[in-house]
């Protein structure tokens, strides 16, 4: 299986040859602020290669307190992108900077005692295909 991806702004794309093991939704605080949203989206492989093809200049690595919470995000347009952790062991993608079709769906929801006061019953919100009227 190969899947391409890149950043916002197109100057970091990549390959990521290999299948994905698991896939879930992170509602610790960092990946909440990481995010800016309610959790973060991410895919694992202990065996998948990542390849950059351009851009990967671009890429930089944030470790939080060296601590093993790691980022990896364009510095242009500050999209969060692949990175590996555990000394080249995990590959952990931000599933929302895939360009193509994932097959696979989460597995489940972690770290659900920190997710935010507001993350309750989302799912019963009106859902639009744009923007609403106001």
């Amino acid at each position: 299986m190969k899947h391409k991806g890149s950043c916002l702004c197109g100057e970091v794309t990549f390959e990521i040859e290999g299948e994905f093991e698991n896939f879930f939704l992170c509602h610790c605080e960092r990946c909440r602020k990481d995010t800016g949203s309610a959790h973060a989206a991410n895919l694992f492989s202990s065996s998948a290669k990542l390849k950059w093809l351009s851009g990967e200049d671009k890429v930089k690595i944030f470790n939080y307190h060296l601590e093993g919470h790691i980022k990896s995000f364009c510095s242009n347009c500050g999209s969060a992108l692949p990175n590996i952790q555990f000394d080249g062991k995990l590959l952990v993608v931000p599933a929302g900077c895939i360009d193509s079709d994932i097959k696979m769906k989460p597995q489940g929801h972690i770290y659900c005692a920190n997710k935010a006061s507001w993350d309750n019953d989302l799912d019963i919100l009106p859902k639009y295909d744009g923007l609403p009227d106001t």
